[in-house]
């Protein structure tokens, strides 16, 4: 595979059903990060520890379980099933700053970007990444 199709991945369904829930979620929490880290720049960060700051706020687990409360509503029904999917899934750890329920939530979340982002569905991405930061998630700390 080459650099580009990486930037481009677009999967089957048959393939993507292959996929772990946490593999999903695995890319998803690339996906969701690499946006942060736009917006944080974008916003006019200029210090490192200002643009690190301002990514943690957004891609900790609290923060994405927020997150994840506000696109509820808006999602379809597919995606509302991977949502659930990565919610239920049972990773091996939790990070230490969360709790269990907003780490399920987090991770939910982190299934759905890495679905969107797996079947080339950008659009998709930023219009609930629109959302995400419209819900107050995106105000620098």
């Amino acid at each position: 595979m080459i650099a580009t199709e990486l930037l481009t991945e677009n999967i089957d369904q048959e393939r993507l059903s292959e996929l772990s829930t946490l593999a999903l979620a695995h890319v998803g929490d690339g996906v969701f990060e690499l946006l942060a880290r736009t917006h944080a720049a974008a916003a006019g960060c200029s210090r490192v520890e200002q643009m690190h700051r301002s990514t943690v706020a957004l891609v900790s687990a609290p923060a994405q379980a927020r997150a994840a409360e506000a696109l509820i509503p808006v999602l379809t029904d597919e995606e509302l099933a991977v949502y659930k999917r990565g919610r239920n899934a049972k990773p091996k750890t939790a990070p230490a700053h969360a709790t269990l329920a907003e780490y399920a939530r987090s991770t939910g979340l982190e299934a759905l970007f890495g679905m969107l982002y797996l079947t080339g569905q950008s659009q998709r991405i930023l219009e609930l990444w629109q959302i995400v930061l419209q819900s107050g998630q995106g105000e620098m700390p």
